[in-house]
């Protein structure tokens, strides 16, 4: 990666909206190089999808997301890769990551309630049989997302700790 992308990938981290003018400018070339350098990473999978970061508080259609932990038997000669495929495949799945630790993949989903994400974990996830364990954790607020806070809280809302 040479340094006038890394520069260019940083800018489009922070605003994926930039315009290619300010773009060139932060990056130290001209708009042509800069424009070109940036369909050259999406063209080869560096930039992957250009999204806006929501602050779920605001919205008024109702989720529920939950991280699910899910522990499996890696294949053999595949490793985590082919069920990570298989998961990622699936609509509900927002982020799929290999992790360390007591658990092998961090699943995050989307549902309509509760209900939707228990549903999905048991009639969805729990049907491969590689998968020997699953813990899941519901989001209950997002305070940061992507490096953009979510809320911010006055000193007049926060809860006393004092009694």
């Amino acid at each position: 990666m040479t340094d006038i992308e890394n520069r260019i990938l940083e800018a489009l981290r922070e605003n994926a909206r930039i315009s290619t003018e300010k773009l060139a400018r932060m990056a130290g070339v001209t708009e042509e190089e800069a424009a070109k350098t940036v369909k050259s990473l999406e063209d080869e999978g560096t930039i992957v999808k250009y999204t806006a970061v929501i602050n779920a508080d605001k919205e008024t259609d109702d989720k529920v997301e939950a991280l699910i932990e899910v522990k499996v038997t890696p294949h053999k000669g595949s490793g985590f890769d082919a069920i990570a495929e298989d998961l990622s495949d699936l609509p509900e799945v927002r982020n799929l990551y290999l992790m360390s630790g007591a658990y092998d993949l961090a699943v995050i989903v989307e549902g309509k309630s509760l209900r939707d994400v228990s549903r999905f974990v048991s009639e969805k996830i729990s049907k491969y049989d590689d998968v020997l364990s699953t813990a899941t954790h519901f989001i209950l607020k997002k305070y940061k997302v992507e490096g953009a806070r979510t809320s911010k809280l006055s000193p007049t809302q926060r809860l006393s700790v004092q009694p």
